[in-house]
């Protein structure tokens, strides 16, 4: 008869159930954040989940058109038509979402008395390191460093506004990252064709970093 202590089946039961309790904690502590800025748990959960979402959707600013374009094959020695969407698009949870979020932090700040100028810099400052950091790949459209945008934005939040870094953080790195990295850089990407998407694949993990990371902030 074989016998498995109850210690040992503890310790397994443990280790396969240690990433689901570090997920709560950790949108424990996201929620907890939040509601320190005055929204809710429940509210914030459907925000992350809206945006997570919404990323999937791209509202489209003006006609889309469809060109007829020819890729080279074979080092260049036959072509092969293809079908190529080109337009302008602002996506739903990589940049609506976040930039309604970012003016309620807005008016947020401006209803407690807080000074809004250590915000304007912050966003000033985020959108020079996007526009620096952000790379226009030909047939992707705006590539940004992930990790990058919520690092700054913290940084530039602690140090301008220590009294409230949460809302800055989430202001300057979401209003930051979408004019710097892809308002900026319309022209350039324009120029190779395509579907642009203001706050979409190129700049949205950035931008949902930066969400996280204000919670963090407020939490702490």
């Amino acid at each position: 008869m074989l016998f498995i202590p109850i210690a040992f089946i503890l310790f397994i039961a443990f280790v396969l159930f240690l990433p689901l309790l570090f997920v709560l904690g950790y949108f424990q502590v996201i929620t907890w954040g939040f509601e320190k800025l005055g929204i809710s748990p429940e509210i914030t959960l459907f925000l992350f989940l809206a945006i997570l979402i919404g990323s999937a959707i791209n509202i489209p600013l003006g006609k889309k058109r469809i060109i007829y374009v020819e890729e080279s094959r074979f080092f260049g020695f036959w072509k092969t038509p293809k079908l190529k969407a080109q337009g302008l698009a602002i996506n739903l949870g990589g940049a609506v979402i976040p930039i309604l979020i970012s003016f309620y932090f807005l008016f947020l700040v401006w209803r407690e008395g807080f000074n809004l100028k250590p915000v304007l810099i912050a966003t000033i400052l985020m959108i020079l390191a996007s526009k620096i950091l952000a790379k226009v790949v030909p047939a992707q459209g705006v590539s940004l460093p992930v990790l990058a945008p919520p690092i700054f934005a913290a940084i530039f939040s602690l140090i301008l506004s220590p009294g409230f870094p949460a809302p800055c953080a989430f202001i300057a790195g979401t209003l930051g990252v979408l004019i710097g990295a892809d308002i900026l850089n319309l022209k350039k990407v324009q120029r190779y064709g395509g579907f642009l998407s203001i706050g979409g694949a190129g700049v949205f993990d950035g931008i949902f970093l930066v969400g996280i990371v204000a919670a963090l902030l407020a939490g702490f």
